[in-house]
C-alpha cells in the first residue's frame, strides 16, 4: 500500500493517493481487531491493564511523532521524495516488527467466513447488542473517539485564531494532549493494581468534562492583541498571561482521557468470548468510526449552523460528557455482574 502511495506522491496522482488512503483504512479493519483480540490471549490476567496503557501510549506518542516528522518532510527540497522514502521505510520497520511476535493458536481455527459485509457486520452488531455490558462498553470506547475528534481537529484552528499561533505553536499543543494520553494511559496500571476494574472511569470522566469547561473559561478569557498577519511561537505564548492555564487544561484532557480510555479496553478484552473476541473489536471498529463522522457533523452544526464559537463548541462538548458519562457508568455498573458471570461459565466450560 505505501509503495502505491509513493507513487502517488511522486507523481502527484491523486486518484491513487485515495486508492492508498482506503487501502489504509481497510488495512486497518484488519490489523485492529487482530491486535486488540491478541492482547489478552498473549498476556497474563495481571498484565492486561499494563499492556493496553503501553497500546495507548504507543499509539498517541506514534500519530504525534507521525504529524511532526510530516511536517519536518514537508518543508524540505523534494519533499515528495523525501516523504516516499519515509512511509516506504516505516512500512517495512512495520513488517519486520510483526514477524517477532509469538504466533498464538486461532480461536475458531474452522469458522466458516462470510463475504458479504453487510450482513456479517449486521450480524456482529447484534450479537455485540446481546451483551448489553460489551455494548456499553463499546459506546464507551466509541464516545472517546467522537469527543477526541472533536477537541483534536479543532487544535490548528484555534491555534491560529485565538492564540495566534505559528506552526510550533500547534505541534506544542498536540503534543501536551497526547503526552497527557500517554501519561494516564500508563498511570492505570499503578492505579488499579493491574486489575481489570471500572473505578478509574469516574475519574477520567470528570476529568474530561472539568478541564473541557476550564479550556472554554480560559479561552474566553485570553486577550492577545497582535495584527491579524502575526503569528506567535511557543516562546512569544510562555509570556501571555492565561496561557499556561490553556495548556494545563490540555494536558490534563489528555490525561483524563489516558484513565478513560484504558479501563474499558481492557473490560473488552476480558470480558468478550473468547470465539468472538476479535468480532467485538471489529463491532467496537464500526462504532468508533461512527462517532468519529459524527463528531465532524457535530461540530459543523455548532460552528456553522449555529453559529458557536471555538470556545463554546468545547463547552457543549464537556457538559455533554457529563451526561453520558453518567449515562455509561450507571450502564456498566448494571451488566457488569452478568459479564462476570458470563465469563466465568465461558471458562468452567
Amino acid at each position: 500500500i505505501m509503495a502505491i502511495a509513493a507513487v502517488g506522491f511522486v507523481f502527484e496522482w491523486y486518484t491513487l493517493l485515495f486508492v492508498a488512503l482506503f487501502l489504509m483504512g481497510t488495512h486497518s479493519t484488519f490489523f485492529g481487531p487482530i491486535k486488540y483480540a491478541y492482547l489478552p490471549q498473549a498476556m497474563k490476567e495481571d498484565e492486561l491493564v499494563g499492556a493496553n496503557g503501553l497500546f495507548q501510549m504507543g499509539t498517541s506518542l506514534a500519530i504525534l511523532v507521525g504529524m511532526i516528522v510530516a511536517g519536518i518532510l514537508t518543508q524540505l527540497s523534494h519533499s515528495l521524495y523525501w516523504i516516499s522514502a519515509t512511509v516506504l521505510v516505516v512500512a517495512v520497520l512495520g513488517y519486520l516488527a510483526a514477524r517477532y511476535i509469538p504466533n498464538m493458536p486461532a480461536m475458531q481455527p474452522d469458522l466458516k467466513i462470510n463475504w458479504n459485509i453487510i450482513t456479517i457486520s449486521l450480524s456482529t452488531v447484534r450479537y455485540l447488542y446481546s451483551l448489553p455490558f460489551l455494548f456499553f462498553v463499546i459506546l464507551g470506547n466509541s464516545w472517546f473517539w467522537f469527543y477526541g475528534a472533536t477537541f483534536l481537529t479543532q487544535v490548528p484552528e484555534f491555534s491560529k485564531v485565538i492564540l495566534h499561533g505559528d506552526e510550533s505553536v500547534v505541534i506544542f499543543l498536540l503534543t501536551l494532549f497526547s503526552v497527557g494520553v500517554s501519561i494516564g494511559s500508563l498511570l492505570c496500571k499503578s492505579l488499579t493494581k493491574n486489575q481489570v476494574s471500572l473505578r478509574l472511569l469516574p475519574f477520567g470522566i470528570a476529568g474530561l468534562s472539568i478541564f473541557a469547561i476550564d479550556l472554554y473559561v480560559s479561552l474566553s478569557s485570553l486577550n492577545i492583541n497582535v495584527n491579524n498577519d502575526t503569528l506567535l511561537g511557543i516562546s512569544d505564548l510562555f509570556g501571555v498571561s492565561g496561557s499556561w492555564r490553556v495548556f494545563a487544561d490540555l494536558f490534563l484532557l489528555g490525561f483524563s482521557g489516558g484513565l478513560y480510555i484504558v479501563p474499558l479496553y481492557a473490560s473488552m478484552q476480558a470480558y468478550a468470548p473468547k470465539s468472538h473476541r476479535a468480532r467485538i473489536v471489529g463491532a467496537n471498529n464500526i462504532f468508533n468510526a461512527i462517532f468519529m463522522v459524527t463528531s465532524a457533523i457535530f461540530a459543523i452544526v455548532i460552528l456553522n449552523v449555529l453559529g458557536l464559537s471555538l470556545p463554546q463548541l468545547f463547552l457543549v462538548t464537556g457538559v455533554l460528557n457529563i451526561v453520558f458519562g453518567i449515562f455509561l457508568y450507571l450502564k456498566l455498573n448494571r451488566h457488569i455482574k452478568q459479564a462476570v458471570i458470563q465469563t466465568h461459565d465461558e471458562v468452567v466450560i
